[in-house]
């Protein structure tokens, strides 16, 4: 079958089963957008790079496909990095594709070239600068099963425009062979009965749930571990909606911005079971004082990250549905301890007390009144900033893949962009950005997609005229010598959503929050709900840096 670099291409995705390519065309890459006029794919148009690569972020994480994304060279690759190492950071399987100059002139700083495969080497999987246009569904073939096997993550193609115009003869390989990469996905059976063991002798077991529960698929059968054997369960921020919030064994996010409850039990622990999560800083705190008394078991299906951080006692490296599951068969069925006393106990002290002054709106009373009333059928994303942390804090996530947020990169300006992919994955759900006034003006250009492709993506704006995490960081680290942390000019975002035809309102007092809420949630298209609240208020607990996890201010 003779055609083009640039049809080979899209006939190779269509035969990965790509549904959306979220991008932005420009010279270099026009081969490519040519040849998609004729595909059954749908290529949404974002309004910038950016948003392209968090929304096939979004797009990935809840359709556990392979999220999709497209550039020019230049200035459009460059605008992609962002994206791409936010998914390098919380191993989200996407495929940048990027446009490129022709190979004769590569390494003459000709017009809009830039070296991105260089560039993107250090938070990519993978990456292919494709000189040969017969190496094209090779090299898609193996982005894809890169991307998507063993610890997920992003792989950039980088495409130049001869090779795109260079005529082939089509053939898509069987399979993919890559010496060297071989994920290991089968726990070593020893090491599965041992730490089978270890949870059947644990009169204090903690289960540690992160990422890699969510992006398995592996809930059902960490929830069967947990109730079998009646162990509370936390997770890290990443691992938020794998086990159900609102199940007794669920003591709460750990971490700098913890609950008191998931931080305390965590460290008067014996033993505690890492399952995908990496023990990152913001999780563990201070690594001497984190969970002390306890003997650790990793499980991780990339090697690098077992005793990286953390040393384990038992360290399992293999798919983390498949080893727990393994696990579960062995061990013993527990009633309830005093152990889960203990931790209900924790539980209730460290429930929300409610609002400190009646006459502000409180944040946390909006997130847990959002909560309330959507009983966990919503799918959550956010920006990054104290909304987050409450967000993350007192919503009720009952369903694995519901919270969706920048973790390891902290990128601000996600959130937007991430709901448009999440609601192109999925487009019955109710998605909801929660976002502040400082991130929010990141991306806001995608409202534009959003309208665009009629997403009824629902915005609730926490508007506090600055950067609320950053002066609180600025409180506790500088003295409170606040620095460019205040806004000296904040526009008025009801304007801007009417100038993209998306319905508002804005709220500045408690009693209106309720009825805020419900006009929009049955406002049938998309809709931006501000609040106006406080700058000063801070986000607790908070775990200050030098702190092991236990020593909270606020908790």
């Amino acid at each position: 079958m003779k055609m083009t670099g640039a049809e080979a291409l899209v006939k190779s995705l269509e035969i990965e089963e790509v549904e959306y390519i979220f991008g932005y065309p420009g010279g270099a890459i026009l081969p490519v957008y040519d040849a998609l006029k004729d595909s059954s794919i749908r290529h949404i148009l974002t309004r910038c790079e950016q948003g392209a690569a968090h929304a096939a972020s979004g797009y990935a994480r809840v359709s556990r496909k392979v999220g999709v994304c497209m550039a020019t060279s230049g200035p459009g690759a460059t605008n992609l990095v962002t994206g791409i190492a936010t998914a390098y950071m919380d191993s989200i399987p996407i495929v940048a594709i990027t446009g490129q100059v022709a190979t004769s002139v590569i390494g003459k700083d000709v017009f809009q070239e830039v070296d991105i495969t260089g560039a993107t080497a250090p938070f990519t999987k993978h990456n292919y600068l494709v000189k040969n246009p017969n190496d094209i569904p090779k090299i898609v073939k193996e982005a894809f099963y890169i991307a998507s096997t063993g610890r997920p993550g992003p792989v950039l193609i980088d495409l130049p425009k001869d090779v795109a115009e260079a005529k082939i003869n089509f053939k898509y390989p069987e399979k993919v062979v890559l010496r060297g990469y071989k994920p290991n996905v089968v726990g070593h059976p020893k090491q599965i009965q041992k730490a089978a063991e270890l949870i059947n002798k644990a009169r204090c077991p903690v289960i540690c749930a992160g990422g890699g529960i969510n992006m398995a698929g592996a809930e059902d059968i960490l929830f069967e571990l947990a109730t079998k054997a009646n162990i509370p369960v936390v997770t890290t921020l990443m691992g938020i909606g794998s086990f159900p919030s609102n199940h007794p064994l669920y003591m709460g996010m750990l971490g700098m911005h913890g609950l008191a409850s998931a931080n305390k039990i965590v460290t008067d622990s014996d033993l505690l079971i890492a399952a995908g999560a990496r023990f990152a800083d913001r999780s563990v705190g201070k690594i001497d004082g984190f969970a002390p008394k306890a003997k650790i078991i990793h499980i991780d299906i990339d090697p690098a990250e077992i005793g990286k951080n953390v040393k384990p006692d038992i360290p399992i490296v293999g798919d983390v549905k498949q080893v727990l599951g393994e696990i579960a068969k062995n061990v013993q069925p527990k009633a309830p301890s005093t152990w889960n006393k203990y931790a209900a106990n924790l539980k209730k002290e460290a429930e929300y007390k409610g609002l400190e002054d009646k006459d502000k709106l409180d944040p946390i009373e909006i997130i847990r009144t959002l909560s309330d009333k959507t009983k966990g059928k919503a799918i959550i994303t956010t920006e990054v900033g104290m909304h987050q942390m409450w967000t993350a804090q007192h919503y009720e996530f009952i369903k694995p893949r519901t919270f969706i947020s920048s973790g390891g990169l902290g990128t601000m300006g996600y959130g937007l962009p991430a709901a448009m992919g999440v609601q192109i994955a999925n487009r019955d759900a109710l998605v909801i950005n929660i976002c502040g006034d400082g991130s929010i003006q990141m991306n806001l250009n995608e409202m534009a997609t959003i309208v665009e492709n009629d997403l009824p993506v629902k915005m609730i704006l926490f508007n506090n005229s600055g950067l609320g995490l950053v002066r609180q960081l600025q409180e506790f680290y500088c003295d409170k010598r606040y620095n460019q942390v205040f806004f000296k000019f904040v526009p008025d975002f009801t304007k801007i959503t009417e100038g993209y035809n998306i319905k508002s309102m804005r709220i500045e007092k408690q009693d209106e929050v309720s009825d805020a809420i419900d006009t929009m949630l049955s406002h049938d298209g998309p809709f931006l709900l501000e609040c106006i609240i406080d700058i000063h208020k801070n986000v607790y607990p908070m775990v200050l840096t030098g702190s092991p996890i236990n020593e909270m201010i606020g908790g």
